[in-house]
């Protein structure tokens, strides 16, 4: 019963995680800001070192409020680089995530100098450490979690606003700056209430990977951000039971695995977006190209004679059609709806719904 009890606890925290990271990653994505995610959960290691110098607790309420005003002051910084000098964000992103992190790789080799380092645990949050989440550091999650949702739900139509057209929203006079930095701490938090699980390496993966995966089902924000939660809390569910059916692996980096594959899942199977679905709507017009293809060609042979029932041979119809193949199946494919019909072995004539079709074709064409 422990072990039910460990792992429903564990498999609620994660749920947790991908709920929030999903729904408001959702917005990272949007903006393309995708890597903002990577550089402020990265950053957020000094946070952690830091917050436990300072108090020398391991509670996780402490240390996760280091890593959020950590993220925070790392979001601001990037934002002061970009606007007072000549560097790009990406090149901000790229500056902020290598500082911040190799700062806290120095103060992490610091405190593991100190006689109580080795009590301290501040290693899991590297690569994370989903199996040490306790009901109290889940309630913690959801609370702060919860919170972070309300405010994107009360701020719901200026959030959208910046996402889509932040020019458009400060002319209507919305303090666009201030929207900016209240979703980036809202990110920041998202960050926070994931470090424990999957850790500041991986955190970034769980922003983007199940927002990635809700784009390529809708083209609605709310769908989408509803799709990213379920995909998130999926992610976090599934790593979970996977992790613990035996083989050993590591929870954080399996939750990110299963979002990664449910990432390649809807790249491959979205009804609009999918490959699957493109190739298949690419089969599809070529089918029509062909069929109209093979009726103009046997309208124009009809029109160099008198008879209109003569038959042509289906080996010129093949020159006529060269390179575009298939015209076989193609003639089939026509006599089946009723426009050709075959007078003799390999030899094909319109019928009167088909001349009625290809001279429709015909004067589209014109037209």
């Amino acid at each position: 019963m422990t072990i039910d009890f460990t792992l429903r606890t564990v498999a609620l925290g994660t749920a947790v995680l991908g709920i929030v990271s999903g729904a408001l990653g959702s917005f990272a994505v949007l903006r393309r800001q995708s890597l903002l995610g990577d550089a402020m959960s990265h950053a957020a290691l000094p946070g952690i070192v830091l917050a436990f110098l300072l108090t020398r607790s391991r509670t996780p309420i402490v240390l996760l409020i280091g890593a959020i005003l950590a993220g925070w002051v790392a979001a601001l910084l990037m934002g002061v680089v970009v606007r007072y000098t000549r560097i790009k964000q990406d090149s901000a992103l790229g500056l902020v995530l290598s500082v911040f992190f190799g700062f806290g790789l120095m103060l992490l080799t610091f405190v593991q100098r100190i006689p109580d380092a080795g009590q301290a645990g501040l290693n899991r949050y590297l690569f994370g450490q989903a199996a040490t989440l306790l009901e109290q550091d889940i309630v913690t999650m959801a609370v702060l979690g919860g919170i972070a949702l309300a405010l994107m739900v009360l701020f719901w139509k200026e959030l959208k606003l910046l996402s889509f057209d932040a020019s458009f929203g400060a002319s209507l006079g919305f303090p666009m700056r201030a929207l900016d930095t209240l979703l980036i701490t809202l990110i920041v938090v998202a960050i926070g209430v994931g470090l424990q699980a999957v850790g500041v390496v991986l955190m970034s993966a769980m922003i983007v990977a199940p927002a990635a995966a809700a784009r390529q089902w809708t083209n609605r924000l709310g769908v989408m951000v509803a799709l990213a939660a379920l995909f998130g809390a999926v992610s976090g569910v599934g790593g979970v039971l996977i992790s613990s059916s035996g083989g050993g692996f590591a929870t954080g980096p399996t939750i990110v695995l299963v979002a990664s594959g449910l990432v390649f899942l809807s790249l491959l199977l979205a009804p609009n977006r999918g490959l699957l679905a493109r190739w298949l709507q690419r089969q599809r017009s070529r089918r029509r190209l062909r069929v109209t293809a093979v009726l103009s060609d046997l309208y124009t042979l009809a029109q160099q004679h008198d008879d209109p029932e003569h038959a042509h041979d289906i080996a010129v119809l093949r020159t006529m059609s060269a390179g575009s193949g298939g015209v076989g199946h193609t003639l089939e494919t026509l006599a089946e709806r009723g426009l050709v019909r075959q007078s003799r072995p390999g030899h094909w004539t319109l019928t009167q719904a088909g001349r009625i079709e290809a001279e429709r074709i015909a004067r589209g064409e014109e037209e």
